[in-house]
């Protein structure tokens, strides 16, 4: 356990807690000395949690995040690792699926985690982070058009969380936006990555203070992204100021 880790002690939370990137993600964590709670829609999780390497289990479902606000208070970092891949096209019910679980729910979670975060900053409580895994879909092609589209939704409105956050210089919430490159799992058979270095390879990046964290075989990923969110960061800045004139 490394004594100056900047996660020992603290309390971190991840969704999709039983995939491949979630189960390495609470390794290396809890190796850093942090406190890790899995966020998750099955029940023999919670039940079997001893096979399992989390600290704590909490049963959540998409579309009743409200019901985590009094869980996520003492949270520390919430981390949005679930997902879902239709991968070929596919009927309206898989659509509708993928939106909720992949856009719609980050959405509310990072809502919510924020408003959290206000409410606690008001008693000076520490400030919160939340990361978002939007993948290395949300500005190339995954072979899966459903999932590539909803990753860009939820990718551009962290961009618009960002920008908003930085015009109101908020000390007491930040956001981090996970860029990964294909992993295996259960959503990806074909990754080529493997999920314990791509979890080594987040956490070391997150101990420094970055917004972007990168993790790619595809160098162009480290050339481009940087570029489409600067301009995201900026188009909603100058958006911003002609409506606020």
């Amino acid at each position: 356990m490394s004594n100056d880790s900047r996660f020992k002690g603290i309390k971190i939370a991840i969704t999709g807690a039983n995939g491949s990137l979630g189960k390495s993600l609470i390794e290396v964590l809890k190796k850093k000395g942090a406190y890790v709670v899995g966020l998750t829609h099955d029940k023999k999780n919670i039940s079997n949690s001893s096979k399992n390497n989390a600290d704590d289990w909490i049963l959540w479902s998409c579309g009743k995040e409200e019901l985590l606000s009094s869980s996520l208070a003492s949270i520390d970092i919430l981390i949005l690792n679930h997902g879902f891949n239709p991968k070929q096209m596919i009927d309206s019910n898989k659509i509708n699926k993928a939106l909720e679980i992949n856009s719609l729910s980050h959405w509310r979670l990072i809502e919510l985690f924020e408003n959290v975060a206000l409410s606690n900053n008001l008693n000076n409580c520490n400030p919160k982070e939340v990361w978002v895994n939007t993948s290395e879909a949300e500005i190339q092609i995954a072979f899966s058009p459903v999932y590539e589209i909803t990753k860009r939704l939820i990718g551009e409105l962290v961009s618009l969380k960002k920008s908003k956050l930085l015009m109101k210089k908020r000390n007491s919430f930040t956001i981090k936006k996970l860029i990964l490159g294909p992993f295996k799992s259960k959503l990806n058979q074909q990754g080529i990555l493997k999920p314990e270095f791509v979890a080594r390879k987040i956490i070391q990046k997150a101990e420094k203070d970055n917004y972007l964290i990168i993790v790619s075989p595809n160098p162009i990923t480290y050339l481009v992204m940087p570029i489409v969110e600067s301009m995201r960061i900026l188009y909603s800045r100058f958006i911003n100021k002609i409506y606020s004139n």
